[in-house]
Formats: structure tokens, C-alpha cells, sequence
């Protein structure tokens, strides 16, 4: 049996990446854990020799003149008969072989020791997705939920599931779908959802476009800011370090090809795309596009007053209000729209 354990040990190290020296801390404590059932108020002393492959278990007492606490207390007499050199006030180390306990005992163990195996698991993945923080990881659809609407998917080394309120509103998933989620959060947490992945959050579309525009990835191109209704619009402010590239230019491709790709991906959802400018004039009125604006004047810090003809009334504005709402996002400023 010891050998058995200490080989599979060796197993697990080898296959899953989990260290010997941690799983001898959680049998050490499983089989304290479970003898200490055995041996209720007693103390319970573990020696595992991974060289020897030996697991020694011993229940240790004091030698005392009179027994008051025979759980931690061995009398003088009882001592000698065990070892003749045991004197007053020393600790009987005394060895229980565990081919003799219940299968109670051992499944104790068993569990506890299944349980660390488990921590040792979720610890190696939340390492592995702490470095996916904010990144993109395509998946594939395993399973979609009828009653709640999320959707299973397998990233790789383990599932995650996208909820309702993570998904693009439209989408529909088939099981077999490859995906590209974003990963928003890593639990700290021991139990409950590991990692937490999204569909609609604005750093999907961000990473896309570094993805796909070479001039974002290296830097030329700086994504500035980005906002974002899933499904519906996004519109993102982008400006050049180098005076010779167009940063618009840069991120929509040639005849559209690398920005056709990232609609593609977000099935159909709109993308605006405008250059970024230190002047609030400049950056509002192009945020404000596709409407041409007339005048642009300053009521309060970050309030703006936006004048446009009356052709463009409804295009600033957008349906239910979503171009001028995400042009305020965009900018910081409050933004009030009138027809001229």
C-alpha cells in the first residue's frame, strides 16, 4: 500500500503538473484527519518518507503517574510494557497499522485527499487564466442550458459557461460552435465559477482589432477609447504616433477587409471607427458620426450643446438615443443635441 501511494504520487506529478510535496501535505493531513476519528482528543503524528516510500502512522500520549486523560495520557506501568526505557513526563510514540482500521477510516482519508487533489487542480488553472486576464480565448460550445439561456463552453483545460447576460444579444449557439470569448474575471474564491467570460464586453472588440490591425498590435495605432452596446453599435476613438499612417484607415483595411472580419465575428454588430483629438470639439463631432455637426458650444465643465440641421436630427441622435449615448461615453462629455 505504501509503495502504491507514493507511485501515485509520482503519477500525479507527472501527468498533472501537481507537486509531490503539496500532495504530501494534504495525505499527511487526510490521514491525521481520519485517525484522529479513531482516536477521539488524541494527538496523531504522520512520517511519510518518500525515499523509503514508507507512511508511518503513530498516536502519541504522555507518561504520567495517574491517567486522567486516557486520550493523551498512557500510565507509567502501561508505558513500560510497550518499551522499558519510558520515564515520567515522556511521550509514548506508538505506531497503528492501518491494515487494521475500517474502511470508514480510508475513505476519509480518500475524500480529503481527492479534495486537495481537486484545490491543486483549480489552483494550476486559475494561474494558467490569470495570465488570459483580458485576453481573448476561442472555445467551443458544448452544451447550451434550456432553462437559463448559458451556454457551456470548453476552453481548452476545463469548461466555463457564458451566461445570458455575458451573451451578445441575437446570438444563437449550435454544441460544436467555436466561439472567441473575453476573459474578464478570475475567482480568488475555493469553490463556485472559476473564470468569467463575456461576449459583450468592450475589451472583445478592443483585442480583436489588435488582433487583426498589425499597426494596433505594434503600437503605431493607439485604441484611445471604446464603448460599446453588444449587438448593436460600438464606436472606438484611435489616433496615429506615426503622421504618416491613418489610423482609421489602418483599422478598417483595404476595401474594409480587417474591420469585415470583426463585424463578422460579432455577427453584424456596427462599428464606428473615429480619430481621437485632444480638442472636445474636434473628438465630439466626430463622435457624433455619421451626423454632421453645425456648432458645438460649452455649458459647464463636461457639458456640451450640439447644434445640427434638421436632416441630421435623427442621425445624431440614433435610434432610442444609442449614437448620442455612446458619444457621450466616448467623450466624458454630457452631451444635449437640437436641430438648428
Amino acid at each position: 500500500m505504501n509503495a502504491e501511494l507514493f507511485s501515485a504520487l509520482d503519477a500525479l506529478e507527472k501527468e498533472k503538473g501537481i507537486s509531490k510535496e503539496y500532495m504530501l501535505e494534504r495525505v499527511e493531513a487526510a490521514l491525521i484527519n481520519a485517525f484522529s476519528k479513531a482516536f477521539p482528543g488524541g494527538e496523531i503524528s504522520v512520517l511519510l518518507d518518500p525515499n523509503k516510500k514508507e507512511c508511518r502512522v503513530f498516536r502519541l500520549r504522555t507518561v504520567v503517574a495517574e491517567v486522567t486523560d486516557p486520550a493523551k495520557e498512557i500510565s507509567l506501568a502501561d508505558a513500560k510494557k510497550l518499551n522499558k526505557r519510558h520515564v515520567l513526563g515522556g511521550t509514548v510514540k506508538e505506531e497503528i497499522k492501518t491494515k487494521n482500521f475500517s474502511r470508514t477510516v480510508a475513505q476519509s482519508a480518500k475524500q480529503v485527499i481527492i479534495q486537495g487533489i481537486r484545490e491543486a487542480e483549480r489552483g494550476m488553472l486559475r494561474q494558467e487564466y490569470e495570465s488570459k486576464r483580458e485576453e481573448i480565448i476561442t472555445a467551443t460550445v458544448e452544451l447550451i442550458e434550456p432553462d437559463t439561456g448559458s451556454v457551456v463552453v470548453n476552453l481548452g483545460n476545463s469548461n466555463a459557461v457564458l451566461i445570458k447576460n455575458e451573451q451578445i444579444p441575437g446570438e444563437h449557439y449550435a454544441v460544436g460552435d467555436r466561439i472567441k470569448v473575453f476573459v474578464t474575471e478570475v475567482s480568488k474564491e475555493a469553490k463556485g465559477r472559476l473564470v468569467t467570460i463575456s461576449r459583450v464586453h468592450p475589451g472583445l472588440v478592443k483585442r480583436l482589432f489588435e488582433l487583426n490591425v498589425p499597426e494596433i498590435a505594434d503600437g503605431t495605432v493607439i485604441i484611445k477609447n471604446i464603448t460599446r452596446e453588444a449587438g448593436s453599435r460600438t464606436k472606438m476613438a484611435v489616433e496615429s504616433r506615426d503622421e504618416s499612417v491613418d489610423p482609421i484607415g489602418a483599422c478598417i483595411g483595404n476595401k474594409g477587409a480587417r474591420i469585415a472580419d470583426i463585424v463578422n465575428e460579432l455577427h453584424g454588430e456596427k462599428i464606428d471607427v473615429i480619430k481621437y483629438s485632444d480638442e472636445p470639439v474636434e473628438y465630439i463631432a466626430a463622435a457624433l458620426s455619421p451626423a454632421a455637426v453645425k456648432s458645438i458650444n460649452f455649458d459647464g465643465e463636461r457639458s456640451a450643446k450640439i447644434t445640427v440641421s434638421p436632416d441630421q436630427l435623427s442621425l445624431a441622435i440614433g435610434k432610442e438615443g444609442q449614437n448620442a449615448r455612446l458619444a457621450a461615453r466616448l467623450t466624458g462629455y454630457k452631451i444635449d443635441i437640437k436641430a438648428e
